[in-house]
């Protein structure tokens, strides 16, 4: 039987304050990704992440993004690729010491927002993502955008990469993702996400707002955990692929 990941990105609240509902979403996914303080989250909220995905038998990675809470790291940074470098491995050094205080071990990194769309078009910040992950961890996976500079970087720096989809984000003829506030750029049905996941993961492709199919390999397919559709989205997404006869199955779980 063929299998595949869901990802969802969470533990994005910080301090009081909660964003989206990572209990249920825990339910429905097989890996999350927990923010690393950065761009979300703080040691509260990701011992907890943590501890609840290890109860649900999630896969869990590091989610580290530019350090920019008031633009929930979404914003371009005037950073040089040397400060991406120990920017992530700063982050990914704190989510391992969180798991591990949790009883949960890491077993990926994936790169957030603004920090991951630079790093899926610039071969010099892909690289400095790829070299903070092996310098802190080299048996940590890396969870990369499909048909982009982070998959190269991750290979060249003899990391385990494993190509991501987006259920929930339109993409371009280019196979990038459109971006947030242009025409196209969210996809908010659940049945229409699920159906185009669906697609994509059959064809081996990316299916662009045009229609056209671009090859590639899918490992896992992201829900944003932050939506207002993000659970009903996970659930229709998570259904439709194992009508399918596909089993899901996260690609990083270790355990302590």
């Amino acid at each position: 039987m063929p299998t595949i990941d869901l990802n969802a990105d969470l533990g994005e609240g910080f301090g009081a304050y909660r964003c989206g509902d990572d209990a249920a979403m825990l339910g429905i996914v097989t890996s999350a990704n927990v923010a690393c303080g950065f761009h979300a989250g703080d040691p509260e909220i990701m011992a907890e992440t943590f501890a609840l995905a290890r109860s649900r038998g999630v896969a869990v990675g590091a989610h580290p993004g530019y350090a920019d809470l008031p633009g929930f790291g979404r914003r371009p940074m005037p950073v040089t690729a040397a400060e991406i470098e120990r920017q992530v491995a700063y982050q990914v050094g704190a989510a391992q010491g969180l798991a591990a205080l949790a009883g949960h071990r890491l077993g990926y990194v994936k790169a957030h927002g603004a920090l991951a769309n630079r790093a899926a078009a610039e071969r010099d910040a892909a690289d400095a993502v790829a070299r903070a992950v092996r310098a802190v961890d080299p048996t940590l996976g890396l969870l990369a955008i499909a048909r982009t500079q982070q998959v190269a970087a991750g290979e060249a720096a003899g990391l385990a990469v494993y190509a991501e989809i987006f259920a929930d984000r339109g993409y371009d003829e280019a196979g990038r993702l459109i971006p947030r506030g242009r025409a196209g750029a969210l996809v908010t049905d659940p049945e229409t996400a699920a159906e185009r996941v669906l697609a994509m993961v059959r064809a081996g492709a990316i299916v662009t707002a045009a229609g056209t199919h671009l090859p590639t390999r899918i490992d896992s397919v992201c829900v944003h955990g932050d939506s207002a559709h993000a659970i009903a989205m996970a659930r229709a997404v998570r259904a439709r692929l194992e009508g399918a006869g596909i089993a899901l199955r996260g690609f990083a779980l270790r355990t302590p």
